[in-house]
């Protein structure tokens, strides 16, 4: 089994994450996504429309022959496929905070790649430790012109306070 691979990206503290507003990263590794991924969120979600879920009738009637992700499992791989492009080593926790808008212009079908771009619109002091962040995320299906997802993601960011001399 391969080891996961460190992200792109590390800031070292949050004042370091707030220097670069306007950075773009990515694009970030690929990620199959697989039916049992599909069937999972399905079950969580409680949305188990047949076009998630059944393989057999997907085949015989839509296009691609596939069944469809559910677009917010595109959205929620965003925080999954973040930590592959970007991390801060004060960290010590991060909160989903909200999503401004988000749009799903193409879809994800089983066994289809996706990967993340993002870029930092958006950073703001709340505290002295704290950063709310606001990422122009962009999940790309590999083949395809138009994106999964395209979302404007709001994050707030804690840093340890007892970082010392780092």
């Amino acid at each position: 089994m391969n080891a996961p691979m460190p992200p792109s990206r590390i800031f070292p503290t949050l004042a370091d994450l707030y220097a670069q507003r306007g950075l773009e990263l990515g694009p970030g590794q690929w990620m199959v996504v697989e039916q049992p991924r599909i069937d999972l969120f399905a079950e969580a979600s409680g949305d188990d429309s047949w076009v998630h879920t059944d393989v057999d009738r997907a085949a015989r009637e839509l296009p691609g022959g596939r069944t469809y992700a559910h677009g917010y499992l595109g959205l929620s791989l965003i925080t999954a496929l973040s930590q592959k492009l970007w991390r801060v080593g004060s960290l010590s926790q991060a909160l989903l905070y909200g999503v401004d808008e988000c749009r799903f212009p193409a879809p994800v079908r089983a066994g289809d790649r996706v990967r993340l771009r993002q870029k930092l619109e958006q950073a703001e002091w709340r505290a002295p430790n704290a950063l709310k962040v606001g990422w122009r995320s962009v999940l790309e299906v590999e083949g395809s012109d138009k994106p999964a997802c395209a979302a404007r993601t709001i994050s707030l960011l804690f840093e340890r306070m007892d970082r010392g001399n780092e």
